[in-house]
């Protein structure tokens, strides 16, 4: 069931969001070459806690971590390791929630480590750009799918594969809520949006085919061509207008 935020509840998920846009912020001047997924995880933990929030990835379902950080062809969901150390050319993907008096918050973004390849760049501004050519159809009054065949269609006019397997949700007192929201055209029209509904919508993206696997840790998702792949996400409002992005500053 979806679930229609009220005002208050709607007060309390723009601080959630504000103080994330914060943190992905400071995380993204973090991000550089010689240090290790690791670093980055322990530096967002921190960085959350500073604000006096939970950091709502740890130990969801079982993963091990706060900030999920996923390079070059991890397309999410990566666990950071000591030994995982960045690289000059590398992209790198941080997907980071926290929950602030009970309210969650979720947002995903992609970095550059160093200087990379024009390939590796267009790829990612392709992502990021797929997030705002969809959120112009979220209003009140659409439908769930008017955001997805956007995506879908700006994404796969560039030859990029949209990830199937996974896809963006609702969003409130829990992580995960109604609806699931696909990057890729369903064949229906799916959910009509309605003001005060909280969603996290965040095209996943690969340079090669759409389809994944997943490690031996059950948690790791990478490309199954190899090719490298780019996230992005953020926590909006459906108003009565133009939809409001939560977690950006």
């Amino acid at each position: 069931m979806v679930s229609i935020k009220s005002e208050r509840e709607i007060a309390l998920m723009r601080d959630a969001g504000k103080i994330l846009a914060e943190v992905h912020a400071r995380l993204g001047e973090y991000v550089r070459p010689g240090i290790s997924t690791y670093d980055v995880n322990a530096f967002g933990d921190k960085l959350i806690r500073k604000y006096h929030c939970v950091p709502n990835f740890l130990h969801y379902n079982g993963y091990p971590a706060s900030i999920c950080v996923s390079v070059n062809d991890e397309v999410v969901h990566g666990i950071p390791h000591r030994n995982h150390i960045l690289k000059e050319g590398d992209i790198i993907s941080l997907d980071a929630g926290l929950i602030y008096k009970g309210y969650h918050s979720d947002a995903a973004r992609t970095h550059a480590v160093g200087k990379i390849s024009p390939e590796a760049q267009k790829l990612m501004d392709v992502t990021k750009e797929s997030f705002f050519r969809g959120i112009k159809m979220a209003k009140a009054g659409n439908h769930l799918n008017d955001i997805c065949k956007t995506i879908d269609g700006y994404v796969t006019s560039f030859g990029y594969g949209v990830v199937r397997d996974l896809v963006g949700h609702g969003i409130g007192t829990k992580l995960h809520e109604d609806p699931q929201i696909p990057n890729f055209t369903m064949r229906r029209r799916g959910t009509r949006l309605r003001k005060g509904m909280t969603l996290a919508i965040e095209p996943m993206v690969n340079m090669g085919g759409w389809e994944v696997e997943w490690l031996e840790d059950d948690w790791t998702v990478v490309t199954a061509d190899g090719s490298l792949s780019a996230h992005y996400e953020n926590t909006i409002l459906i108003t009565d207008g133009e939809p409001e992005i939560l977690t950006l500053l």
